[in-house]
Protein backbone atom coordinates (compact mmCIF):
# COMPACT_ATOMS: atom_id res chain seq x y z
CA UNK A 1 0.00 0.00 0.00
CA UNK A 2 1.44 3.27 -0.94
CA UNK A 3 2.19 6.31 1.63
CA UNK A 4 1.25 9.78 1.19
CA UNK A 5 2.10 12.39 3.54
CA UNK A 6 0.14 15.50 3.17
CA UNK A 7 1.20 18.60 4.14
CA UNK A 8 -0.76 21.75 5.61
CA UNK A 9 -0.81 24.54 7.89
CA UNK A 10 -3.14 26.44 9.57
CA UNK A 11 -2.49 30.20 7.95
CA UNK A 12 -5.66 30.93 6.88
CA UNK A 13 -7.99 28.16 7.14
CA UNK A 14 -8.12 26.81 2.88
CA UNK A 15 -5.10 24.48 3.18
CA UNK A 16 -5.83 22.09 5.84
CA UNK A 17 -9.74 22.08 4.49
CA UNK A 18 -8.22 21.19 1.19
CA UNK A 19 -6.46 18.51 2.19
CA UNK A 20 -8.44 17.19 5.13
CA UNK A 21 -11.70 16.86 2.18
CA UNK A 22 -9.03 15.11 -0.44
CA UNK A 23 -8.15 12.81 1.96
CA UNK A 24 -11.92 12.10 2.55
CA UNK A 25 -12.58 12.16 -1.08
CA UNK A 26 -9.41 9.44 -1.74
CA UNK A 27 -11.13 7.17 1.54
CA UNK A 28 -14.33 7.45 -0.49
CA UNK A 29 -13.26 6.20 -3.49
CA UNK A 30 -11.49 3.34 -1.74
CA UNK A 31 -7.70 3.94 -2.94
CA UNK A 32 -5.44 2.03 -1.62
CA UNK A 33 -3.34 4.51 -0.19
CA UNK A 34 -2.19 5.25 3.72
CA UNK A 35 -2.70 9.32 3.29
CA UNK A 36 -1.01 10.75 6.71
CA UNK A 37 -2.00 14.71 7.21
CA UNK A 38 0.97 16.54 8.47
CA UNK A 39 0.95 20.06 10.00
CA UNK A 40 4.05 22.06 8.64
CA UNK A 41 4.06 24.46 11.34
CA UNK A 42 4.42 21.95 13.86
CA UNK A 43 7.24 20.24 12.49
CA UNK A 44 8.89 24.29 12.07
CA UNK A 45 8.26 25.47 15.23
CA UNK A 46 11.93 25.03 16.85
CA UNK A 47 12.98 27.36 13.36
CA UNK A 48 9.67 29.94 13.77
CA UNK A 49 11.65 33.02 14.64
CA UNK A 50 8.21 34.75 15.88
CA UNK A 51 7.56 32.53 17.98
CA UNK A 52 10.95 32.63 19.10
CA UNK A 53 11.09 35.90 20.41
CA UNK A 54 7.57 36.87 21.00
CA UNK A 55 5.75 34.15 21.78
CA UNK A 56 3.42 33.91 18.69
CA UNK A 57 3.81 31.49 15.59
CA UNK A 58 3.65 33.28 11.89
CA UNK A 59 0.62 31.38 11.41
CA UNK A 60 -1.71 32.79 14.16
CA UNK A 61 -0.15 36.60 13.48
CA UNK A 62 -1.29 35.52 10.22
CA UNK A 63 -4.66 34.80 11.19
CA UNK A 64 -4.72 37.93 13.64
CA UNK A 65 -4.34 40.36 10.62
CA UNK A 66 -7.09 38.58 9.08
CA UNK A 67 -8.99 39.09 11.59
CA UNK A 68 -8.61 42.70 12.27
CA UNK A 69 -8.20 43.93 8.73
CA UNK A 70 -4.65 45.17 9.17
CA UNK A 71 -3.36 43.74 5.76
CA UNK A 72 -1.77 46.97 4.40
CA UNK A 73 1.19 46.17 3.28
CA UNK A 74 1.19 42.66 3.61
CA UNK A 75 2.99 42.26 -0.20
CA UNK A 76 5.83 44.38 1.84
CA UNK A 77 5.69 42.01 4.55
CA UNK A 78 5.24 38.84 2.53
CA UNK A 79 8.73 39.76 0.71
CA UNK A 80 10.04 39.93 4.70
CA UNK A 81 8.39 36.16 5.56
CA UNK A 82 10.15 34.81 2.08
CA UNK A 83 13.48 36.37 3.33
CA UNK A 84 13.14 34.60 6.64
CA UNK A 85 12.41 31.28 4.87
CA UNK A 86 15.63 31.76 2.58
CA UNK A 87 17.68 32.10 5.99
CA UNK A 88 16.53 29.50 7.18
CA UNK A 89 16.00 27.21 3.96
CA UNK A 90 19.02 24.77 4.84
CA UNK A 91 18.57 23.86 8.40
CA UNK A 92 14.52 23.54 7.04
CA UNK A 93 15.67 21.27 4.67
CA UNK A 94 17.71 19.08 7.01
CA UNK A 95 14.73 18.77 9.82
CA UNK A 96 12.21 17.69 6.55
CA UNK A 97 15.14 15.16 5.45
CA UNK A 98 14.64 13.78 8.67
CA UNK A 99 10.85 13.34 8.85
CA UNK A 100 10.93 11.39 5.47
CA UNK A 101 13.44 8.96 6.99
CA UNK A 102 11.15 9.13 9.73
CA UNK A 103 8.01 8.47 7.90
CA UNK A 104 8.95 6.98 4.29
CA UNK A 105 6.21 8.01 2.23
CA UNK A 106 5.40 6.95 -1.49
CA UNK A 107 4.55 10.55 -2.56
CA UNK A 108 4.54 13.61 -0.35
CA UNK A 109 1.71 16.42 -1.53
CA UNK A 110 1.89 19.79 -0.47
CA UNK A 111 -1.10 22.41 0.29
CA UNK A 112 1.26 24.86 1.03
CA UNK A 113 3.08 28.42 0.04
CA UNK A 114 6.33 29.71 0.30
CA UNK A 115 8.02 25.88 1.51
CA UNK A 116 8.03 24.20 -1.63
CA UNK A 117 10.98 24.76 -2.40
CA UNK A 118 12.40 22.84 0.98
CA UNK A 119 10.08 20.24 0.75
CA UNK A 120 10.61 19.27 -2.85
CA UNK A 121 14.70 19.75 -2.40
CA UNK A 122 14.18 17.34 0.84
CA UNK A 123 12.49 15.08 -0.29
CA UNK A 124 14.28 14.50 -3.41
CA UNK A 125 17.60 13.96 -1.41
CA UNK A 126 16.07 10.98 1.05
CA UNK A 127 13.81 9.51 -1.87
CA UNK A 128 15.08 10.55 -5.55
CA UNK A 129 12.67 9.71 -8.23
CA UNK A 130 9.60 9.60 -5.71
CA UNK A 131 6.90 12.04 -6.80
CA UNK A 132 6.86 15.65 -5.21
CA UNK A 133 3.42 17.13 -5.95
CA UNK A 134 2.23 20.69 -5.41
CA UNK A 135 -1.46 21.49 -5.18
CA UNK A 136 -2.36 25.21 -5.28
CA UNK A 137 -4.93 26.25 -3.10
CA UNK A 138 -5.10 29.41 -4.64
CA UNK A 139 -6.77 30.06 -8.02
CA UNK A 140 -3.18 31.58 -9.64
CA UNK A 141 0.45 31.59 -7.59
CA UNK A 142 1.88 35.14 -6.44
CA UNK A 143 5.28 34.72 -8.02
CA UNK A 144 8.10 34.65 -7.29
CA UNK A 145 8.72 31.74 -4.75
CA UNK A 146 5.30 31.72 -3.63
CA UNK A 147 3.60 28.28 -5.01
CA UNK A 148 5.42 27.21 -8.11
CA UNK A 149 9.30 26.69 -7.68
CA UNK A 150 11.34 25.71 -10.68
CA UNK A 151 12.30 22.60 -9.45
CA UNK A 152 11.28 19.02 -10.25
CA UNK A 153 7.95 18.35 -8.55
CA UNK A 154 4.24 18.37 -10.30
CA UNK A 155 1.56 20.73 -9.97
CA UNK A 156 -2.24 20.99 -9.62
CA UNK A 157 -3.60 24.35 -10.58
CA UNK A 158 -6.64 24.74 -10.61
CA UNK A 159 -7.01 27.98 -13.39
CA UNK A 160 -5.74 28.42 -16.76
CA UNK A 161 -3.54 31.41 -15.16
CA UNK A 162 -1.76 29.17 -12.86
CA UNK A 163 -0.89 26.79 -15.83
CA UNK A 164 0.05 29.78 -17.72
CA UNK A 165 2.38 30.28 -14.67
CA UNK A 166 3.44 27.04 -14.28
CA UNK A 167 4.75 26.92 -17.94
CA UNK A 168 6.51 30.13 -18.10
CA UNK A 169 9.41 28.77 -15.47
CA UNK A 170 10.00 26.29 -17.74
CA UNK A 171 7.99 23.01 -15.87
CA UNK A 172 7.11 20.49 -18.58
CA UNK A 173 3.70 19.82 -19.82
CA UNK A 174 3.66 16.67 -18.62
CA UNK A 175 4.05 17.77 -14.50
CA UNK A 176 1.33 20.10 -14.69
CA UNK A 177 -2.22 18.97 -14.10
CA UNK A 178 -5.15 21.17 -14.58
CA UNK A 179 -8.44 20.55 -12.03
CA UNK A 180 -11.80 21.78 -12.81
CA UNK A 181 -11.43 24.12 -9.39
CA UNK A 182 -10.92 24.63 -5.88
CA UNK A 183 -10.91 21.71 -3.75
CA UNK A 184 -14.10 22.01 -1.86
CA UNK A 185 -15.47 19.51 0.72
CA UNK A 186 -17.80 16.70 -0.46
CA UNK A 187 -21.00 18.27 1.51
CA UNK A 188 -21.16 21.37 -1.10
CA UNK A 189 -21.89 18.38 -3.67
CA UNK A 190 -24.76 17.23 -1.57
CA UNK A 191 -28.43 17.20 -2.87
CA UNK A 192 -29.75 20.43 -2.38
CA UNK A 193 -32.48 21.13 1.11
CA UNK A 194 -35.62 19.96 -0.11
CA UNK A 195 -37.17 22.39 1.79
CA UNK A 196 -35.71 25.61 1.56
CA UNK A 197 -38.50 28.27 2.81
CA UNK A 198 -38.67 26.08 5.66
CA UNK A 199 -35.24 26.17 6.49
CA UNK A 200 -34.97 30.14 6.45
CA UNK A 201 -38.30 30.40 8.85
CA UNK A 202 -36.49 27.65 11.08
CA UNK A 203 -33.59 31.00 11.39
CA UNK A 204 -36.63 33.30 11.42
CA UNK A 205 -36.01 34.89 7.89
CA UNK A 206 -38.53 35.42 5.18
CA UNK A 207 -38.92 32.88 2.74
CA UNK A 208 -39.50 35.74 0.12
CA UNK A 209 -36.61 38.23 0.77
CA UNK A 210 -33.59 38.19 -1.23
CA UNK A 211 -30.72 36.78 1.08
CA UNK A 212 -26.98 37.50 1.51
CA UNK A 213 -24.55 35.86 3.11
CA UNK A 214 -21.40 36.92 4.23
CA UNK A 215 -18.29 35.24 5.09
CA UNK A 216 -15.04 36.23 6.10
CA UNK A 217 -12.79 33.21 6.55
CA UNK A 218 -12.62 30.95 9.13
CA UNK A 219 -11.72 33.60 11.32
CA UNK A 220 -14.33 36.29 10.43
CA UNK A 221 -13.27 40.08 10.30
CA UNK A 222 -14.86 43.50 11.60
CA UNK A 223 -15.78 44.85 8.15
CA UNK A 224 -18.72 42.78 8.38
CA UNK A 225 -19.95 45.11 11.18
CA UNK A 226 -19.92 47.97 8.60
CA UNK A 227 -21.25 46.29 5.78
CA UNK A 228 -23.84 45.15 8.00
CA UNK A 229 -24.56 48.99 9.20
CA UNK A 230 -24.90 50.09 5.23
CA UNK A 231 -27.23 47.55 4.22
CA UNK A 232 -29.68 48.15 6.99
CA UNK A 233 -29.33 51.39 6.98
CA UNK A 234 -30.28 51.24 3.14
CA UNK A 235 -33.89 50.99 1.67
CA UNK A 236 -33.24 47.57 0.39
CA UNK A 237 -35.58 44.75 0.59
CA UNK A 238 -33.23 41.82 2.12
CA UNK A 239 -32.00 39.37 4.86
CA UNK A 240 -28.83 38.33 5.86
CA UNK A 241 -26.80 35.32 6.49
CA UNK A 242 -23.45 36.58 9.17
CA UNK A 243 -20.96 33.67 9.49
CA UNK A 244 -18.44 34.78 11.73
CA UNK A 245 -16.13 31.83 12.12
CA UNK A 246 -13.98 32.04 15.37
CA UNK A 247 -14.39 35.37 16.33
CA UNK A 248 -16.64 35.21 18.71
CA UNK A 249 -17.14 39.12 19.77
CA UNK A 250 -18.07 39.91 16.10
CA UNK A 251 -20.94 37.23 16.44
CA UNK A 252 -22.12 39.16 19.83
CA UNK A 253 -21.77 42.80 18.05
CA UNK A 254 -23.87 41.67 15.09
CA UNK A 255 -25.95 39.42 17.82
CA UNK A 256 -26.61 42.75 19.95
CA UNK A 257 -27.55 44.74 17.10
CA UNK A 258 -31.64 46.06 16.83
CA UNK A 259 -31.52 45.02 13.10
CA UNK A 260 -34.15 46.78 10.28
CA UNK A 261 -33.87 43.72 8.37
CA UNK A 262 -34.35 40.39 8.78
CA UNK A 263 -30.94 38.62 9.87
CA UNK A 264 -28.97 35.18 10.99
CA UNK A 265 -25.65 35.22 13.02
CA UNK A 266 -23.64 32.03 13.16
CA UNK A 267 -20.24 31.34 14.53
CA UNK A 268 -18.07 28.51 13.81
CA UNK A 269 -19.54 26.03 11.66
CA UNK A 270 -18.73 23.03 9.69
CA UNK A 271 -22.33 23.12 7.77
CA UNK A 272 -21.74 26.55 5.78
CA UNK A 273 -22.88 24.79 2.87
CA UNK A 274 -26.02 24.32 4.14
CA UNK A 275 -26.17 28.00 4.90
CA UNK A 276 -25.39 29.00 1.60
CA UNK A 277 -28.38 26.86 -0.01
CA UNK A 278 -30.39 29.05 1.71
CA UNK A 279 -28.71 32.59 0.46
CA UNK A 280 -28.82 34.27 -3.14
CA UNK A 281 -25.77 35.95 -3.15
CA UNK A 282 -22.33 35.95 -1.36
CA UNK A 283 -20.37 38.77 0.03
CA UNK A 284 -16.65 38.50 1.31
CA UNK A 285 -13.06 38.82 0.72
CA UNK A 286 -11.60 37.16 -2.20
CA UNK A 287 -10.78 33.90 -0.86
CA UNK A 288 -10.37 30.86 -2.93
CA UNK A 289 -12.02 28.74 -0.78
CA UNK A 290 -14.82 30.93 0.39
CA UNK A 291 -15.73 32.29 -3.30
CA UNK A 292 -15.17 28.63 -4.63
CA UNK A 293 -17.78 27.28 -2.27
CA UNK A 294 -19.93 30.13 -2.75
CA UNK A 295 -20.11 29.34 -6.78
CA UNK A 296 -19.96 25.67 -6.11
CA UNK A 297 -23.81 26.90 -4.95
CA UNK A 298 -24.75 28.66 -7.74
CA UNK A 299 -24.26 32.38 -5.54
CA UNK A 300 -23.25 34.76 -7.19
CA UNK A 301 -20.13 37.12 -5.37
CA UNK A 302 -19.31 40.33 -4.23
CA UNK A 303 -15.91 40.99 -3.37
CA UNK A 304 -13.31 43.64 -2.26
CA UNK A 305 -9.90 44.23 -4.12
CA UNK A 306 -7.93 47.50 -3.06
CA UNK A 307 -4.46 47.89 -1.33
CA UNK A 308 -5.81 46.12 2.02
CA UNK A 309 -6.80 42.87 -0.11
CA UNK A 310 -3.81 40.17 0.73
CA UNK A 311 -1.76 40.14 -2.74
CA UNK A 312 -2.11 36.33 -2.98
CA UNK A 313 -6.10 36.78 -3.74
CA UNK A 314 -5.88 40.14 -5.82
CA UNK A 315 -5.99 37.90 -9.05
CA UNK A 316 -9.04 36.13 -7.74
CA UNK A 317 -11.04 39.62 -7.88
CA UNK A 318 -9.74 39.59 -11.81
CA UNK A 319 -10.86 35.64 -12.30
CA UNK A 320 -14.52 36.95 -11.26
CA UNK A 321 -14.73 39.34 -13.62
CA UNK A 322 -13.40 37.35 -16.52
CA UNK A 323 -16.03 34.55 -15.79
CA UNK A 324 -19.04 37.25 -14.85
CA UNK A 325 -19.83 35.25 -11.47
CA UNK A 326 -20.09 38.56 -9.56
CA UNK A 327 -18.87 42.12 -8.88
CA UNK A 328 -15.48 43.66 -7.39
CA UNK A 329 -15.53 46.61 -5.46
CA UNK A 330 -12.84 49.19 -4.21
CA UNK A 331 -14.47 49.65 -1.12
CA UNK A 332 -17.01 48.07 0.89
CA UNK A 333 -18.69 51.35 1.33
CA UNK A 334 -20.54 50.87 -2.50
CA UNK A 335 -21.89 47.98 -0.92
CA UNK A 336 -25.62 49.40 -0.77
CA UNK A 337 -25.07 50.23 -4.67
CA UNK A 338 -23.94 46.86 -5.71
CA UNK A 339 -26.36 44.68 -3.88
CA UNK A 340 -29.01 46.63 -5.46
CA UNK A 341 -27.92 46.15 -8.75
CA UNK A 342 -26.73 42.66 -7.91
CA UNK A 343 -30.69 41.47 -7.01
CA UNK A 344 -32.23 42.94 -10.18
CA UNK A 345 -33.59 39.81 -11.14
CA UNK A 346 -32.40 39.50 -14.60
CA UNK A 347 -28.61 40.33 -13.03
CA UNK A 348 -29.10 37.63 -10.43
CA UNK A 349 -30.04 34.62 -13.09
CA UNK A 350 -27.42 35.87 -15.44
CA UNK A 351 -24.72 35.63 -12.72
CA UNK A 352 -26.29 32.13 -10.89
CA UNK A 353 -25.91 30.30 -14.79
CA UNK A 354 -22.84 31.65 -15.19
CA UNK A 355 -21.85 29.95 -11.73
CA UNK A 356 -23.46 27.02 -12.35
CA UNK A 357 -21.60 26.97 -15.83
CA UNK A 358 -18.08 26.39 -14.13
CA UNK A 359 -18.79 22.75 -12.82
CA UNK A 360 -15.38 22.23 -10.17
CA UNK A 361 -15.30 18.63 -9.34
CA UNK A 362 -11.34 19.51 -8.26
CA UNK A 363 -11.73 16.96 -5.43
CA UNK A 364 -12.89 14.20 -6.97
CA UNK A 365 -10.84 14.40 -9.97
CA UNK A 366 -7.36 14.97 -7.86
CA UNK A 367 -7.26 11.13 -6.74
CA UNK A 368 -7.00 10.21 -10.31
CA UNK A 369 -4.31 12.52 -11.34
CA UNK A 370 -2.41 11.16 -8.32
CA UNK A 371 -2.52 7.78 -9.47
CA UNK A 372 -1.37 8.47 -12.95
CA UNK A 373 1.75 10.34 -11.30
CA UNK A 374 2.20 7.06 -8.90
CA UNK A 375 1.97 5.06 -12.57
CA UNK A 376 4.41 7.55 -14.21
CA UNK A 377 7.02 7.22 -11.66
CA UNK A 378 6.44 3.59 -10.53
CA UNK A 379 6.92 4.99 -7.01
CA UNK A 380 5.53 2.11 -5.44
CA UNK A 381 8.17 -0.23 -6.71
CA UNK A 382 11.22 2.29 -5.78
CA UNK A 383 9.25 2.46 -2.20
CA UNK A 384 8.77 -1.46 -1.31
CA UNK A 385 12.90 -1.87 -1.93
CA UNK A 386 13.38 0.54 0.32
CA UNK A 387 11.60 -0.46 3.20
CA UNK A 388 12.42 -2.63 5.61
CA UNK A 389 11.37 -6.62 5.40
CA UNK A 390 9.82 -6.24 8.28
CA UNK A 391 7.29 -3.26 7.25
CA UNK A 392 6.87 -5.22 3.83
CA UNK A 393 5.86 -8.63 5.73
CA UNK A 394 3.32 -5.99 8.08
Amino acid sequence: MERIEFVFFDAGGGHRAAATALEMSIREQSRPWQVELTNLQELLDQLDILKKYAGIRIQDAYNWMLRTGWTLGSPQLMRVLQGVIRLYHRPTVRMLEGRWKETQPDMVVSFVPHFNRALGESFSHVFPGRPFVTVLTDIADYPPHFWIENQRQYLVCGSDRAIEQARSIGNSEDRIFRASGMILHPRFYEPPVADRIGERTKLNLRPDLPTGILLFGGHGSKVMLDIAQRLDGSSLDLQLIFICGKNKKLAEALRARKWRIPSFVEEFTSRVNDYMQLADFFMGKPGPGSVSEALAMHLPVIVERNAWTLPQERYNAVWVLEKQVGMVLKNFKEIDRAVAQLIEPATLARYRANAAALNNRAVFEIPAILEEIFARTGASTHADAARPLADKLA
